[in-house]
């Protein structure tokens, strides 16, 4: 275990990510000392493409890691040195590792969601679930979902080719699951027998308010999920709540994603509960 480590957060738009801090908070809790800085595309004026010289100046200035995140998850493996067993399946990279002079590429987005269904909707049943958005952190949603156990997961997107590809691949790697794509017109035959909702599309969010389906669509027998976390409560899951479905809001991923992060990087086994804490401090604080 290193005594200082130097950690950059790369992608478009990161300037008011709450990772930064999240990460730094703990490590000051664990006796570390952790710089941990933004690395914002669009306000650098830097082509995603780029991401391949980031990543070699980032190993050449002594980074120990960076985080990665849209649009660059796919675009940074080629330029990494070897990939781990989960970032390989999802062919996405959330975190960089640079360890013993290679550049090694995690994916903690997955593990991340199932942690956050493991430990805040214990005894949720997962046998059928359906899926909005067929995007990148729906892939990695998608994905845990299935290590999770769902027997039959319907992937619902307005880009109906986009969700039949992700389907197509996902029952490739799951082969005793079915998988299967729908389009959104399609939520009033699906949902009624579904065990859980998942919502991975960015509607809710503080510049996409709103809500993703007709509230009337959700039920007391089943429980909803959202990925977005700022606002940490969102329109569809304060619409769930009204329903009587038990909720999992989107700082749990969040949340769960940096804690296994943060282990690969330092070492060290992070307190999630503080962390989750400090999140929602952070979303109190800058909305």
């Amino acid at each position: 275990m290193s005594d200082a480590y130097l950690v950059g957060l790369v992608g478009a738009g990161v300037t008011r990510s709450f990772t930064p801090a999240m990460h730094m908070r703990e490590a000051d809790a664990h006796g570390l000392r952790y710089l941990y800085r933004a690395i914002d595309l669009s306000a650098l004026g830097i082509s995603p493409t780029e991401i391949g010289d980031l990543v070699r100046s980032a190993r050449i200035l002594g980074y120990d890691a960076l985080n990665i995140t849209h649009p660059c998850k796919q675009l940074v493996i080629e330029h990494l040195d070897r990939l781990d067993e989960t970032a390989a399946r999802l062919g996405a990279v959330n975190t960089v590792v640079f360890e013993d002079g290679a550049a090694v590429g995690y994916n903690t987005d997955t593990t991340g969601f199932a942690s956050a269904v493991r430990h805040h909707l214990p005894g949720a049943a997962v046998g059928g679930v359906v899926q909005l958005g067929a995007g990148g952190a729906g892939t990695a949603v998608a994905d845990a979902l299935l290590s999770l156990g769902t027997e039959h997961l319907v992937l619902v997107d307005v880009d109906e080719s986009r969700s039949t590809k992700l389907a197509r691949e996902l029952a490739q790697r799951h082969p005793e699951a079915r998988v299967e794509s729908g389009h959104p017109d399609k939520l009033p035959v699906l949902l009624p027998a579904a065990d859980g909702l998942v919502h991975c599309t960015p509607t809710g969010m503080a510049d996409h308010p709103g809500l993703p389906l007709d509230p009337a669509l959700l039920h007391p027998g089943m429980w909803v999920a959202d990925i977005v976390y700022r606002p940490l409560d969102t329109a569809l899951l304060q619409a769930a709540r009204h329903a009587g479905c038990r909720t999992l809001h989107g700082g749990h991923m969040a949340v769960y994603q940096a804690v296994d992060a943060f282990r690969l990087i330092t070492g060290v086994d992070p307190d999630a509960d503080r962390m989750l804490a400090h999140l929602s401090e952070l979303a109190a604080e800058r909305g």
